[in-house]
């Protein structure tokens, strides 16, 4: 599991479920006792302890080790022989087709695929389809003769979560067998974590390498998110308390376009967005400070129909409210081209509201808007001695070449850029793999993009 996911034990919860148990103790109750005493804490009567075993055993046999084999880089080993060198986890959605979600990154590069189930049996699985903006991947058991018997997970809508709600972490982290972990919903419509479809839900429930592409469950053991990614202080990449997992509203999307299409097919508004902060607040004269900022809108995009400007800033979307552009770009990488969404949004302090279409994407791989420019995934803008990247669209060439958020672009195949219109008129006219100048965090850097 990459460094981007992490947690801590939930002692305080455990107290409080001690303090709980206390008056009790001496005299068992029935669970729907318990409920109409107000205790509303699962109990099991027979062996006088709060539980919540009831709601999440049959959700554990769904759960797998996923284990992914490619061609060994050893001296010594058969080259034609497939090795282990990926371990995750993963989730069974639907028993009947043998379908398990798990994470892109789990199975990415991979050649072979193997499921261990809790019963003990191992299958071999094929991979349906992969998604690495929203690091999704869908894989199906090969059928082998023996009769399947699986069990699957009940999967419950994220958008009914609330901040404070217990979550349980379910896999297999640094090499245990399959492993419950508790904490509560730290956080919802969590991004900016990277340059990818982000709007993830954050849990305090301990997660550890191994445990990416491993499902996170609520009280009664339904579905709720993919647990992808932890936030980590510690140089060893250990339990900080911060993890990350993909929501069930994009899980269900993207799972469903892999199984369709092989791939997820994204649209395009034509806008590009910035999250608003205190500063660019007090820039606008507003009293807010969540919002997704228009930074630009194409000539001819469906965000100039709709009648965006520049500087515009984006309240909710669709109903939800918006805490920054990953609000925003989770919500158009999930909408199906043709998609028409409801945008709420201030222009010079007043509310207004708009209809905004998602069309197929231009085969531009550069556009040019009024204030900046999109080449091959990048938007850029002016910055002085250079082009600097304001945000980098997931999957794209861009993303490919690690151009992230903040670089300056200085030269393009060795000829200096002034501006963002310099470099991308210079990617306009190359090809092949192209060697971009950069400047990041002070340090002068090369990368190659492959157009």
């Amino acid at each position: 599991m990459p460094i981007r996911s992490k947690a801590v034990s939930s002692v305080a919860l455990a107290l409080a479920l001690a303090a709980a148990a206390t008056p009790v103790l001496a005299r068992p109750v029935a669970q729907a006792d318990a409920r109409a005493a107000g205790v509303g804490l699962p109990y099991d009567a027979r062996r006088g302890v709060f539980s919540f075993s009831s709601g999440l055993e049959g959700s554990l046999p769904a759960v797998v080790q996923v284990t992914t084999l490619g061609q060994s880089r050893g001296p010594s080993s058969d080259s034609t022989d497939p090795k282990p060198y990926a371990s995750g986890s993963g989730v069974i959605v639907d028993a009947a087709e043998g379908l398990i979600i798990t994470n892109n990154h789990v199975v990415e590069g991979g050649r072979k695929f193997t499921v261990d189930l809790t019963d003990g049996r191992l299958f071999d699985a094929v991979l349906v389809g992969a998604d690495k903006a929203t690091d999704i991947a869908v894989l199906r058991i090969t059928p082998d003769g023996r009769p399947l018997n699986l069990k699957q997970v009940q999967t419950v809508d994220s958008d009914t979560l609330r901040t404070g709600d217990l979550a349980f972490a379910v896999g297999y982290p640094l090499g245990l067998d399959q492993t419950l972990t508790m904490g509560v919903i730290s956080g919802l419509n969590r991004s900016g974590l990277g340059d990818a479809v982000e709007d993830y839900i954050q849990t305090d429930a301990a997660v550890n390498s191994g445990n990416s592409g491993g499902p996170l469950l609520d009280s009664r053991g339904r579905l709720i998110g993919i647990n992808t990614s932890i936030l980590s202080g510690g140089l060893g990449g250990g339990n900080d308390g911060i993890a990350f997992a993909v929501p069930t509203r994009i899980m269900l999307y993207v799972a469903d376009q892999l199984k369709k299409n092989g791939e997820v097919k994204r649209g395009s508004t034509g806008a590009i967005f910035g999250s608003l902060n205190a500063e660019r607040a007090r820039e606008l004269h507003l009293g807010i400070v969540r919002g997704a900022v228009v930074a630009d809108v194409a000539p001819g995009s469906p965000a100039e129909r709709a009648g965006l400007r520049h500087n515009d800033v984006i309240t909710r979307l669709q109903g939800r409210p918006v805490a920054n552009a990953g609000s925003v770009n989770a919500t158009v990488g999930i909408a199906a081209p043709g998609s028409d969404l409801s945008v709420s949004y201030l222009r010079d302090g007043r509310d207004a509201t708009t209809s905004l279409r998602v069309e197929t994407p231009s085969d531009q791989p550069v556009t040019m808007g009024a204030q900046s420019v999109v080449a091959y995934g990048a938007a850029l803008r002016n910055q002085d001695g250079g082009a600097q990247v304001v945000s980098v669209q997931a999957g794209s060439a861009a993303a490919q070449a690690d151009l992230t958020a903040g670089d300056v672009v200085t030269a393009v195949a060795g000829a200096p850029v002034a501006d963002a219109r310099a470099a991308a008129t210079a990617l306009q006219g190359a090809g092949g793999a192209v060697e971009l100048t950069i400047t990041r965090g002070g340090e002068r850097q090369t990368l190659t993009l492959n157009l």
